[in-house]
């Protein structure tokens, strides 16, 4: 069997490879993507980092491909949806530098409080500007950390063994969770007016995409120092230099850009700015064990058809797989949608199996709700492996029931979410051997196809509300492929899925909005 590793690789790793017997490795990093494509059809694995685009077109070309294996966590380079149609399984390596990435925010923070970059090259160039750059301390500073996952929380405690007073703002992780953990749980916007330094650790998505700008930063402390270690485009980089020009952000450090290698950037004409060119994860340690975590997963895989850390499929066995697959994908369509249709933090899933599932067991479908349901919530990490960790690191109950009676359908999945603000319930099937189906939503009644580009759109139950929108949408070139109209029991309002050939911008649904039979419309995404 044949590996190619098409990105920098640690060199334990790479001797894993050449050691195994059966195996045979090729390392050819820096290629341009249509040399990988002309290459990739001879190997059965690949080994990538955060270069390497795993594409459709170049998983097209991968004939013999069954695995790819990112060494490391973040996976925003890998089409999953696409690897999961043709069959390729997509692993990471969740454990291996979240204290390094953790550190590098706590280095972030001394750096550009006592000035050690321009400290240090203005001394190289012959300088001694010690009255110009004079620092502060952090002792006894508020430290508002965004994002309570796994290192967020390293984060806040590398922070507070340095005397500083750490608040904590997480959606989705409940504030008795964070208040055990020793930290105070507040609303974002008291975060912001609070906070003397800001660190942001949550994972880009559509709601998090470009959420520290103007209008955050407004709100925030005059003088206030934000640091960056996720990911690139959570802060807007045009709102962040006219915030650093202005002076209303003291300092700013950023590991993360919009676009990687970021190229000509404005952002470097400000003084007050400290960047590195993406490093969290980069530590001899850290990338010595992602090197052998992936590398000791494929081997596993290729040999023994053993699924470590799978972000598209669970740790099965192959048989249980062909078997479970439908009902793997519908669970984690149905987790995702809770995700993206629930409000608060999640504090209880009831997860209720009816009809007739063969005696299948289930806990891997279980395991797929947590996955989809968490993949929105939780920085980058979610996977088939430890969702169910997750779920009670966070203090999450989940529990599971089953019967034999599924009224009109040969087989039902339910899922409640309860949250601190409301329950959500979703029920989905199949329909013969792999349709997809969501056929309820609380009160309404629908069969919905859990993919591609869907909108949900609440409306009044009256004559010209689905016209306008869709003539709105028309004279935007938008085409609906696909509506599912519901029914509230008993009530005045529809429930629409909306399909369409394209997401809908954000400027179409603000005036969608504005008409006046519209109620809300929400985007929904779903990854596999």
């Amino acid at each position: 069997m044949k590996i190619l590793v098409s990105d920098n690789l640690g060199e334990a790793g790479i001797k894993m490879f050449e050691n195994e017997e059966g195996i045979e490795v090729d390392v050819k990093t820096g290629l341009p993507p249509e040399e990988i494509k002309s290459i990739i059809g001879n190997y059965d694995a690949l080994v990538i980092r955060s270069a390497t685009k795993v594409t459709e077109d170049l998983l097209e070309a991968a004939t013999r491909l069954k695995v790819v294996g990112r060494a490391g966590i973040g996976l925003d380079n890998v089409d999953i949806p696409a690897a999961t149609k043709h069959g390729v399984v997509v692993m990471n390596t969740p454990g291996g530098n979240v204290i390094t990435t953790a550190e590098h925010a706590i280095a972030m923070i001394l750096s550009l409080s006592r000035n050690i970059p321009e400290g240090t090259s203005s001394l190289k160039a012959g300088r001694w500007d010690k009255k110009k750059l004079q620092g502060r301390e952090i002792y006894n500073k508020i430290l508002g950390v965004i994002g309570f996952g796994k290192i967020g929380s390293i984060v806040a405690d590398r922070a507070r063994g340095l005397k500083m007073q750490v608040i904590v703002h997480d959606p989705f992780v409940t504030p008795e969770q964070i208040e055990k953990a020793g930290f105070e749980s507040v609303p974002l916007e008291e975060l912001y007016r609070r906070s003397d330094y800001i660190t942001i650790h949550v994972p880009k998505l559509k709601s998090t995409t470009g959420m520290i700008g103007k209008d955050a930063i407004d709100q925030m402390k005059d003088s206030v120092m934000i640091v960056n270690c996720a990911r690139g485009g959570i802060v807007d980089e045009a709102d962040l230099y006219d915030a650093l020009q202005s002076g209303k952000v003291a300092g700013a450090a950023l590991d993360v850009f919009e676009k990687e290698p970021p190229g000509v950037c404005q952002l470097f004409d400000c003084e007050n700015l400290i960047c590195t060119p993406h490093l969290g994860a980069s530590t001899q340690e850290a990338q010595t064990k992602v090197a052998v975590d992936v590398a000791g997963q494929i081997i596993d895989y290729l040999k023994n058809d053993t699924i470590l850390n799978a972000v598209n499929v669970p740790s099965v066995t192959g048989d249980l797989l062909k078997k479970l697959g439908p009902l793997l994908t519908l669970a984690n369509q149905m987790g995702s949608l809770q995700a993206q249709l629930t409000k608060g933090a999640l504090k209880e899933v009831v997860i209720e199996y009816a009809g007739d599932f063969k005696e299948l067991d289930l806990s891997p479908v279980s395991i797929a709700v947590l996955r989809g349901l968490l993949t929105h919530v939780v920085k980058d990490d979610v996977n088939f492996v430890n969702a169910q960790v997750l779920a009670k690191d966070r203090g999450i109950k989940v529990t599971e029931t089953t019967s034999d009676e599924s009224g009109e359908y040969i087989n039902l999945i339910t899922v409640r979410v309860i949250t601190t603000e409301m329950t959500n319930t979703v029920l989905g099937t199949i329909f013969g051997k792999n349709e997809l189906r969501i056929v309820k939503i609380n009160n309404f009644r629908l069969e919905l196809i859990p993919t591609g580009h869907i909108s949900l759109i609440y409306n009044y139950d009256k004559p010209g509300a689905i016209g306008s929108f869709a003539t709105l949408l028309g004279k935007n070139n938008i085409n609906i492929d696909q509506m599912q109209v519901g029914q509230e029991e008993g009530g005045k309002m529809n429930i629409i899925f909306l399909k369409t050939n394209v997401s809908i911008p954000s400027d179409v649904i603000e005036k969608m909005l504005e008409l006046e039979l519209v109620k809300t419309v929400t985007p929904l995404e779903f990854d596999m």
